[in-house]
């Protein structure tokens, strides 16, 4: 029995996945975290910095709680709003379901419908917005989930603390997505300081910031992506990468495919986020191996994505599922059309040594990857000639020094109409396979495979 329905956050089972793993992958585990009161793993957040902010007495009766939110946080703060008597007022994106709203609503709480696709500093956006409102509203308290150290130390002190009681810290990789930052960071500092040869990993949807802050440290121009409640367009406070060991990208298709994978085949009525996350726990679990063992979350409820992902008519309208004609296929399909090896430079590589590169090959951008293979950069003749008609580089410049982040990478599984964004542009189309670079598409290439089909 509970005195308060705040008492039944956390707590939620570990399951093992059965139908959707294949006999050549370590085990995974899901942490359900849907089963929170709320739906979401954002409810042990959400208590324990209402529960700071009262202790500090920045959060005193009648007064009111404001908060930027793709829809979790701000259900679980509306929850416990409704629970202890506050008022509360969100601001969200417009890309989020209309479940979110709806539900946010049904606790009490004021929500306000910010742009999208604006700057992180454009005084539309979200976060900009919440602070405008918790500056002009007396008795506010603006909770600041994505730079506040509570965030970090709400799943230091209950999620990181129940998977390792719950697996005796005997896992060896830990996948979690990278939003706010908060889950996998406070996770992972509470691995590092009892298990630290378990790797934690984040998983971070294409268009979102971490992964090049995490792999380049340069804070790239955001884009938009559909799946929600992962990634970010701002530097978090809360994300601390010092406790991450890889950062894994997923995309659109992925997330979403995957997530209806878990709800049909193993009875798990997650969101799309979950299905981001459980897409990347299965690459690290196909790279371990049997015998190994990881962790991932499924984060919120499938209830809120109804008119959105779990829609078949949503799915065809986005281009995640064929409306008539089937598909073009997958990047696969492309390269088993057309086989040709991969040219890549090297980190340590001059301009004067690429250029030869590009002339040999007849190509006009190449990646550049490090010893391991994995691509690092991207670079394009246009920097070149811009750069040497500028003076800023010499023919023995080291290639690092004017390449750009990759913008354009894919698995073999993408679809080919996934393409069509790199294409617009400028960019080639990198290959990833077990992060290394498998392959490069063109423009031309994909023209040949259509031509092939007619």
């Amino acid at each position: 029995m509970f005195n308060s329905i705040l008492d039944a956050i956390g707590n939620t089972p570990l399951v093992k996945l059965q139908r959707i793993t294949t006999p050549d992958m370590a085990d995974i585990y899901v942490k359900c975290e849907f089963m929170n009161p709320s739906g979401s793993i954002k409810d042990r957040m959400a208590k324990h910095i209402v529960e700071q902010a009262e202790k500090r007495g920045d959060l005193k009766p009648g007064g009111t709680i404001i908060e930027n939110t793709s829809g979790n946080t701000g259900m679980a703060l509306a929850m416990i709003s409704a629970a202890k008597g506050y008022r509360c007022i969100f601001t969200m994106p417009d890309k989020m379901s209309t479940e979110k709203v709806n539900m946010m609503k049904s606790f009490g709480a004021e929500v306000i419908i910010t742009p999208t696709d604006v700057p992180g500093d454009s005084p539309e956006h979200y976060v900009e917005t919440a602070k405008r409102i918790a500056r002009e509203t007396p008795g506010a308290f603006y909770v600041n989930q994505y730079h506040t150290p509570d965030n970090i130390q709400a799943h230091y002190e209950s999620t990181g603390k129940e998977i390792f009681a719950q697996t005796n810290g005997e896992i060896d990789a830990f996948v979690a997505g990278t939003g706010t930052g908060g889950t996998l960071s406070g996770v992972g500092r509470y691995f590092k300081e009892r298990a630290p040869q378990v790797k934690m990993i984040g998983v971070d949807p294409v268009g979102s910031v971490h992964y090049d802050l995490f792999h380049h440290k340069k804070l790239i121009t955001p884009k938009v992506y559909k799946v929600e409640g992962v990634g970010e367009d701002i530097e978090c406070g809360a994300m601390d990468f010092s406790v991450v060991d890889d950062m894994l990208q997923t995309n659109d298709m992925q997330a979403f495919t995957t997530a209806r994978r878990l709800i049909r085949e193993e009875g798990l009525f997650c969101g799309g986020s979950s299905g981001a996350l459980v897409y990347g726990a299965m690459q690290v679990a196909k790279k371990l191996g049997p015998g190994k063992k990881v962790v991932t979350l499924c984060c919120d409820s499938a209830s809120r994505y109804i008119s959105k992902f779990l829609s078949d008519s949503w799915m065809i309208d986005y281009g995640f599922m064929p409306r008539h004609a089937p598909e073009l296929g997958t990047v696969k399909d492309l390269l088993e059309f057309k086989p040709k090896s991969c040219i890549t430079a090297s980190i340590d590589d001059t301009v004067s040594t690429v250029i030869d590169c590009l002339k040999t090959h007849g190509i006009s951008q190449v990646p550049i990857v490090d010893k391991s293979l994995k691509p690092q950069a991207m670079l394009h003749e246009v920097d070149i000639y811009h750069r040497l008609q500028s003076g800023d580089v010499t023919l023995a410049s080291k290639v690092m020094d004017i390449a750009h982040p990759i913008k354009g990478m894919v698995s073999q599984d993408t679809p080919l109409s996934e393409l069509n964004p790199i294409f617009e542009q400028e960019q080639v189309a990198v290959v990833m396979d077990d992060n290394r670079c498998h392959g490069i598409i063109a423009q031309i290439d994909m023209i040949e495979y259509m031509m092939s089909k007619l």
